[in-house]
């Protein structure tokens, strides 16, 4: 099996198809996990390791780019599931994934108590013993196959990213923002950064970016959704739509119906891009595909300049 081979890619199932992806990556019979959806995903994602061939005791490691629940919540169950699996992760992450407390009430203070039912119920703890801490250049070995975790905040200040120099390719999470392949034209992929709630900085958003870029990689597997090529230019409409955003939401400050504002401006910058990019019904695809983001990352530009204003 050749390297690319030997990358499967499993849709977790959260919300809809092709929303939310977790890697399968395999090396000489052994087999590490990167993300793993919610924890309501748990038994697709055991299915679809089960259907690639790789036996559950081949499962060296579980790695989680971050602990926001659509990438991390399944991990207490998988760990066991998985008997000889050990979880990695970044080290602002690891209480959260021991003792799960806060990411669960914090959850259902978002979502609601039904919402966070249907989407969330079953998140456990990982025993501590399972738990490796992935700092900043932490090589996790793979059966000859280093998989190289490289910090890279912005989306989330727990956030790691990984590079497979066996593919030259990184799986970035949300570092990289999303890209729907509903959404993709005969121009390639359509992308957008993700500024989801809580810790979202512009700064660090674009300097992680670049890091990424700088491995010139031949492309980017994301969370949301799917394997990007075309790395350079989509990088720069990242960057763009980075400073767009902070535009949009400084231009909303002080205003008593802000993030209506924020909301009504995402929209708009989105849908423009969109039409540019070729993507037919372009108003009604932006509504139907990235309303639930447009929300979301409203959300979190306005936590963010609530934050600029506290430190100014």
């Amino acid at each position: 099996m050749s390297d690319s081979a030997a990358i499967t890619i499993i849709d977790t199932g959260y919300v809809r198809p092709g929303l939310c992806a977790a890697y399968l990556v395999q090396s000489q019979g052994r087999a590490a996990l990167i993300d793993c959806g919610t924890a309501t995903c748990a038994q697709t994602v055991l299915d679809a390791i089960d259907a690639a061939g790789v036996p559950r005791e081949s499962v060296d490691w579980l790695l989680v780019t971050h602990v926001h629940l659509d990438h991390a919540g399944a991990a207490g169950p998988l760990i066991r599931a998985l008997p000889n699996a050990r979880l990695v992760v970044h080290p602002r992450g690891a209480p959260h994934m021991i003792d799960p407390t806060k990411l669960i009430a914090g959850a259902k203070l978002v979502y609601g108590e039904a919402m966070f039912q249907r989407d969330h119920a079953g998140m456990l703890p990982v025993p501590e013993d399972r738990v490796v801490i992935a700092d900043d250049g932490h090589i996790v070995e793979l059966a000859g196959r280093p998989l190289l975790c490289v910090d890279t905040p912005g989306h989330a200040l727990h956030h790691y990213s990984v590079w497979d120099a066996a593919t030259r390719s990184w799986f970035a999470g949300d570092t990289f923002g999303l890209s729907y392949r509903e959404l993709d034209t005969g121009q390639g992929a359509f992308i957008l950064p993700t500024t989801s709630p809580v810790q979202f900085d512009p700064g660090q958003m674009h300097a992680s970016i670049d890091k990424l870029l700088a491995k010139s990689p031949a492309s980017i597997r994301i969370a949301h959704y799917g394997e990007v090529t075309e790395c350079a230019r989509l990088a720069k409409d990242l960057h763009d739509q980075i400073e767009a955003m902070v535009a949009i939401t400084r231009e909303a400050q002080g205003a008593d119906d802000r993030h209506a504002r924020i909301v009504e401006g995402l929209t708009a910058l989105y849908t423009q891009r969109a039409v540019a990019h070729g993507i037919e019904d372009a108003e009604a695809r932006v509504q139907e595909i990235l309303g639930g983001d447009i929300e979301i990352n409203a959300q979190g530009l306005g936590i963010w300049l609530d934050r600029q204003a506290r430190a100014a």
